[in-house]
């Protein structure tokens, strides 16, 4: 599933600038002629990817955007300037369409593309552009031509940033409750979660990020027990996962038993799945016996980084957050 982020949005390119009527007058030229200069094109309005952003949340706060306007035309055949483009920036995968027809108008699914929305309007002729051997004093001039404008609606499919990935009622569905926007429905008991839930993590200190719930995978899910194979197609368009544990449910004379079986299905399925950038996170630490259990987990699994959380409590959520921010950054940064 794809996370779908919407927005409506109003666009405005630059008005041309209207043409200037002037005559040129100056001493001893009694009969200088026409000299108004043409008025300058308006800013267009363009749209290009940003690689930076990965939701259209900032749309939420401005939906009216305008080009400038071209200037007008001046005496001594001086061209009015023009307005600069309005550059707006938007993630990959963003699909725009007439908000009015629902005509698609650009599919933005190539890194770095960048596309003319609106064109800013050109700008109006001076007098000195119509004068003719039969006509030497035009008094007029053209006014600026209007920018286009359109009505826009911006759709969202996004990969997703993050993947929570475990057994079956590790806590996956509390945790994205927890820490996004998320509201998915939540139950004491296995497969509560039978369709991958999306939601967006705020942070005071960075850029939103997406969080995917991907639905308990269970041994046997990559040759197709259960709904595994659907799932893991799933995990396959995040960036990061996080393997997340019930630390209750371990087993204290084989700790890693149930963390081996997702990495088995991962790598089952697909080889790069085992590759991508993973935090383990053991959950439901306010249970009686947790931090035993997790010290013997933790040491079993070795020098890997392990975050212990509650989602219960709240405890951890914010080191968790911000172990993620970090993680997004560095796989960024390759």
């Amino acid at each position: 599933m794809k996370f779908v982020d919407e927005a409506i949005i109003t666009v405005q390119a630059g008005h041309g600038g209207s043409g200037c009527v002037s005559f040129r007058r100056e001493k001893f030229i009694p009969r200088g002629g026409p000299d108004g200069g043409d008025g300058g094109k308006g800013g267009d309005v363009v749209l290009r990817i940003d690689a930076q952003r990965r939701t259209l949340y900032h749309f939420r706060f401005k939906r009216q955007f305008n080009a400038p306007n071209g200037q007008p035309g001046q005496g001594s055949q001086k061209t009015g300037g023009s307005g600069h483009d309005l550059v707006i920036g938007i993630p990959p995968g963003t699909i725009v369409s007439d908000a009015d027809t629902g005509e698609v108008i650009k599919d933005f699914s190539e890194p770095d593309e960048s596309f003319v929305l609106a064109k800013g309007g050109r700008g109006g002729r001076g007098n000195l552009r119509f004068k003719t051997a039969t006509h030497r004093t035009p008094r007029f001039a053209q006014p600026g031509e209007t920018g286009e404008a359109y009505r826009l609606k911006l759709e969202l499919k996004l990969l997703a940033d993050v993947g929570i990935v475990g057994l079956p009622n590790a806590g996956k569905s509390t945790l994205i409750s927890k820490i996004s926007s998320a509201r998915p429905k939540i139950g004491d008991y296995p497969f509560t979660t039978l369709t991958p839930e999306l939601g967006v993590v705020h942070t005071d200190w960075a850029d939103p990020f997406v969080v995917a719930d991907i639905p308990g995978l269970i041994d046997g899910a990559h040759l197709g027990a259960g709904l595994g194979i659907q799932f893991l197609r799933h995990i396959e368009r995040t960036r990061v996962l996080v393997h997340l544990i019930d630390v209750a449910a371990i087993n204290p004379d084989d700790p890693l038993a149930g963390y081996k079986i997702i990495q088995n299905e991962l790598a089952s399925y697909n080889p790069k799945l085992a590759e991508k950038p993973q935090l383990v996170v053991l959950s439901k630490m306010d249970m009686p016996g947790a931090v035993q259990l997790s010290d013997t987990f933790q040491e079993m699994l070795g020098d890997r980084e392990v975050v212990r959380i509650s989602a219960h409590t709240g405890d951890g959520l914010q080191q968790l957050k911000s172990i993620l921010v970090r993680i997004l950054g560095q796989a960024d940064a390759v």
